[in-house]
């Protein structure tokens, strides 16, 4: 993005960010850039002065002619299997790398010193998403708005949002709802909390996810649902075969979510009035917020939004070692964090937005610090202030690039507690005879919601 029009948007984003209400549309120069020095998303194309980070090249759609992928449902494969680390950032040489740094990376830094490491692999931007995607990118570039003080949204389903966030509002929607991912989701995965000693108390939870208006090659309007879940609890046992299920709506101030929860003790479905916010979600005891879960979701309601700024950052990327099933949980669940060995830090430019909680609202987080990056629109990390202003809580998400849904997939989320020292290991995969089902295409509505609850609970 040239300097002065970034410039220029980043201010109308500090001026109006607040304010819940939509700019008006890119302008037609904006618009004429995408697929041109920008990618069909909106991402810069080129890479930086130094090389470091590379040109776009968006060379893959779907499986690399050179990976041996069996389908859907094999733990994600590596198709950088040959690369090394350039370096590793360390405690002690900390201050050469830290203005590209998050806050929360620093402060895993500072409280574990002798165990926390980054290892700083080669930048890679070889994925592409559909044409379609770029199709609804482009209608929406031109059209989409924000409604109902910015808790609503009315554009092209199958794409991005807002290729040229003008608001912290419109970089929200983009990255937390209306980005583009799988439409179907079947899962079965491990949640490991991990104490400060080391010790583990264990989760598992069988989850079902759908986002009909996703469905690949589709793009039109909005109509009906936007998303539905169906989440069942495995371990620990004394809660097992407890459901949660619901739906989501395209405006959160019209129609909020809907949720239901089966009680396996009473045998009863009853309606989860709230569900989302600062709730504990279900089966993490209590360790992240039900809109905490991919670093954000749900409605926006209770903060002001802002867009800090796009800066170059080391965030977590091409995440496939992680899920290997040669790393066994013994050896990647380290005390503090989890083992850097398998972990792949890049070079990327993100976004950075903020939300500040309002005034004469309630909320366990009094400010949240999200980074957004600008070739997928995925939040990969989010830092939870307390409500005195101290860094409480950072997170991590390790995205890939899943071959048969051509598209970005959230894999396992590294929850952090920076005050009792404890951490979640979310959507683990690793010792699962599966991994993440995609775009199998098999699940209906008729798979959500109370009955669904009820009958999955007999």
């Amino acid at each position: 993005m040239h300097v002065a029009k970034q410039h220029l948007l980043l201010g109308l984003a500090l001026q109006f960010g607040v304010a819940g209400v939509a700019l008006a549309a890119a302008t037609e120069a904006d618009i004429s850039r995408l697929g041109q020095d920008l990618t069909c998303v909106g991402a810069e194309k080129a890479g930086n002065a130094d090389g470091s980070i590379p040109e776009w090249s968006g060379k893959w759609l779907g499986v690399p002619p050179h990976v041996s992928f069996t389908g859907t449902g094999a733990h994600p494969i590596d198709p950088y299997p040959d690369d090394k680390p350039l370096f590793v950032i360390t405690a002690q040489n900390l201050a050469e790398h830290e203005s590209k740094l998050s806050d929360g990376q620093k402060a895993l830094f500072a409280k574990y010193p002798d165990s926390f490491r980054m290892p700083v692999y080669p930048s890679r931007r070889d994925f592409r998403m559909p044409d379609s995607v770029c199709q609804a990118t482009l209608e929406n570039a031109r059209s989409a708005k924000l409604v109902s003080d910015g808790e609503g949204i009315e554009a092209t389903t199958g794409g991005i949002a807002f290729p040229f966030p003008k608001t912290g509002l419109e970089l929200l929607w983009t990255s937390s709802f209306y980005t583009y991912r799988p439409w179907t989701e079947e899962l079965t995965s491990d949640n490991a909390y991990v104490l400060a000693d080391g010790k583990i108390n264990w989760g598992r939870v069988k989850s079902r996810n759908l986002a009909p208006h996703l469905k690949p090659g589709q793009v039109g309007p909005q109509s009906g649902q936007s998303s539905f879940y169906l989440n069942e609890t495995l371990k620990p046992e004394r809660d097992r075969g407890e459901i949660n299920t619901g739906m989501e709506f395209w405006n959160h101030q019209v129609q909020p979510r809907q949720s239901w929860r089966y009680d396996p003790g009473t045998r009863r479905v009853r309606q989860a009035p709230e569900y989302g916010f600062d709730m504990p979600f279900p089966g993490t005891g209590g360790s992240i917020t039900v809109d905490e879960v991919r670093i954000f979701n749900g409605s926006p309601q209770r903060y002001d939004w802002r867009i800090v700024g796009k800066k170059e950052m080391y965030v977590p990327y091409n995440a496939y070692r992680v899920h290997s099933p040669e790393a066994s949980y013994d050896e990647l669940l380290t005390p503090g964090h989890a083992n850097p060995e398998h972990m792949r830090y890049e070079l990327h430019r993100v976004w950075v937005l903020e939300g500040t909680l309002k005034q004469n609202y309630r909320h366990l987080y009094g400010k949240r610090v999200m980074y957004v990056d600008e070739d997928s629109w995925l939040m990969l990390m989010g830092d939870n202030y307390d409500t005195r202003g101290g860094l409480w809580r950072t997170s991590m998400v390790n995205y890939f690039y899943a071959y048969e849904a051509e598209t970005w997939q959230a894999g396992a989320g590294f929850y952090h507690d920076l005050l009792s020292g404890t951490y979640l290991g979310f959507n683990l995969v690793n010792e699962q005879p599966q991994a993440y089902v995609l775009n199998r295409g098999k699940l209906t509505e008729r798979n959500f919601g109370p009955e669904a609850a009820r009958r999955s609970g007999l």
